[in-house]
């Protein structure tokens, strides 16, 4: 009878630990306004990112990961784990009034007994983190924070509801980390979770503290400075001895900025889509998973994955749960974390907007029925005219998902902005031809901006439009006062209406 009741015990302590080995720590880590040509070991000609490079090297590399163009609406699927046309968010504005029970990311967490901690961008999203269920957060707003520009206007931020000011030397990113390394210390008895939404490398882009006074190349230098960020977080984790029990994913939010799709080559090649389009490389975006014996080294998987996926995979490997009465978008990737086959999607879904597309491995379709071959994605992408299999099969897929008739687009149709020709609240959109025309004035500059726009994109951002312009200095101080809603891009609209 002793023996029987020691063995029972040994058992009851045995699985303890066993069972607590089963729920990792995790760390997601989402770069903003990063691309795949921004990254070392996805080939860029240009960006040097050596700890990403190791993460990538010491685990799994994803070379089909998609989400939204924009970062609101990317932002809101990864935390909804379900598509725009779902929970609403298929333009910038329209993620900020998501309703607040659509945020289920922390609450997964919570509901698996995590602890949880929020830092970095959160603006387009409703709210505040601890709404949202973090019980932790340092939240700034808009994006691109770095520096504080003007002594006599320092930037806010909230540390779990305390309004702070960001101090003429202090460097958000550097605040941030330390953010972060508190809160690992202080959660390393429990399993956590932390979602690290990083400043880098969003405009306007200002010199780190690792800049010399002469740097030609102030993006390079954000993005060295992002990377060993990451690389100071993960010492860290090895030094508080976490870093067998955490699993830490790194991905961007959208493409890369149009001001830098230029130098953002693979291969000397220039890519398809940047940041706002619904080309590959507007969606495309760099991802790893790296969980010291979980993921296999070295490996590059070109599974479909979309961004969805992570609310499902996280739910799978906290133990968490989600809502029984909501349709979730998302495949969990648990078995492709620990190198094993799975079920890989077939396809992936992308909105912006009324835009969209469905694509599998070798073919994209989008709302206009037009169908592309991208066997030569990322760098280009090809019309196919006629009949063709792979329309069918894409097509069935659009009809099931019906994003037509879900939650219809407010914007003004380019996933940025709300619509400009509703009235106020409550009232009847306007009719265009309540609307004034164009004075001369107008009509001028209008043709200013589109001889500037030469993408055809209706709008540039701030290190572009300084540097076409004849003088820098009156340039930059024009671009704060015009960037009415503070994206950190120029619309057409704003430079004719803003800048009479």
């Amino acid at each position: 009878m002793q023996t029987l009741l020691t063995c029972l015990l040994a058992l009851v302590v045995l699985s303890g630990p066993s069972h607590a080995a089963t729920k990792p720590n995790i760390i997601f880590i989402l770069a903003d306004d990063l691309g795949i040509g921004n990254v070392g070991c996805y080939g860029s000609d240009h960006y040097k990112t050596p700890q990403l490079d190791k993460l990538a090297a010491e685990g799994t590399r994803f070379t089909q990961c998609f989400t939204a163009a924009l970062c609101g609406p990317s932002r809101a699927m990864i935390m909804t784990g379900r598509y725009a046309f779902r929970n609403g968010s298929s333009n910038q504005d329209a993620c900020m009034v998501m309703p607040n029970k659509e945020l289920q990311l922390a609450r997964v967490f919570k509901s698996a007994g995590y602890d949880t901690s929020f830092i970095g961008k959160w603006g387009q999203l409703p709210g505040d983190p601890d709404e949202a269920g973090f019980d932790d957060y340092l939240r700034f707003n808009g994006s691109g924070v770095y520096w504080s520009r003007k002594p006599d206007k320092l930037e806010k931020y909230l540390v779990n509801g305390q309004e702070k000011e960001l101090g003429a030397k202090d460097y958000m990113p550097d605040l941030m980390h330390e953010r972060a390394i508190r809160f690992l210390k202080a959660s390393q008895d429990k399993p956590f979770f932390l979602y690290y939404s990083l400043v880098h490398v969003h405009g306007d882009i200002q010199p780190t503290p690792d800049s010399t006074a002469d740097s030609k190349d102030l993006f390079g230098d954000n993005i060295l400075y992002m990377d060993k960020l990451v690389g100071k977080l993960v010492a860290e984790l090895e030094a508080l001895k976490l870093r067998e029990k955490t699993l830490i994913i790194f991905m961007g939010d959208n493409g890369t900025g149009k001001g830098q799709t230029p130098l953002s080559t693979i291969g000397g090649r220039a890519l398809s889509g940047m940041k706002g389009s619904m080309l590959e490389c507007g969606g495309l975006v760099p991802m790893i998973a790296n969980w010291p014996g979980k993921t296999p080294a070295g490996k590059v998987s070109a599974d479909l994955i979309d961004s969805s996926d992570f609310l499902t995979t996280f739910a799978d490997l906290s133990g968490g749960t989600l809502p029984k009465d909501t349709i979730f978008d998302g495949h969990s990737i648990t078995p492709h974390l620990r190198g094993e086959a799975g079920t890989p999607r077939e396809w992936v879904f992308n909105q912006l907007a009324a835009m969209w597309y469905v694509r599998d491995a070798k073919w994209k379709l989008n709302e206009k029925n037009e169908l592309y071959d991208m066997s030569e994605a990322p760098f280009a992408e090809k019309l196919v005219t006629g009949d063709h299999p792979a329309r069918a099969k894409l097509s069935a897929v659009l009809a099931k998902l019906n994003p037509a008739g879900g939650i219809p687009d407010s914007g003004d149709g380019t996933g940025r902005h709300a619509n400009k020709d509703k009235k106020k609240k409550g009232e009847e959109p306007m009719k265009k031809s309540e609307n004034p025309p164009p004075t001369a004035e107008e009509q001028e500059r209008g043709t200013k901006f589109d001889k500037l726009d030469k993408d055809k994109t209706g709008k540039v951002t701030r290190d572009y439009f300084i540097t076409h312009r004849p003088d820098a200095a009156s340039a930059d101080e024009n671009f704060t006062k015009w960037d009415s809603d503070k994206d950190g891009f120029l619309s057409r609209e704003e430079f004719v209406k803003q800048g009479k």
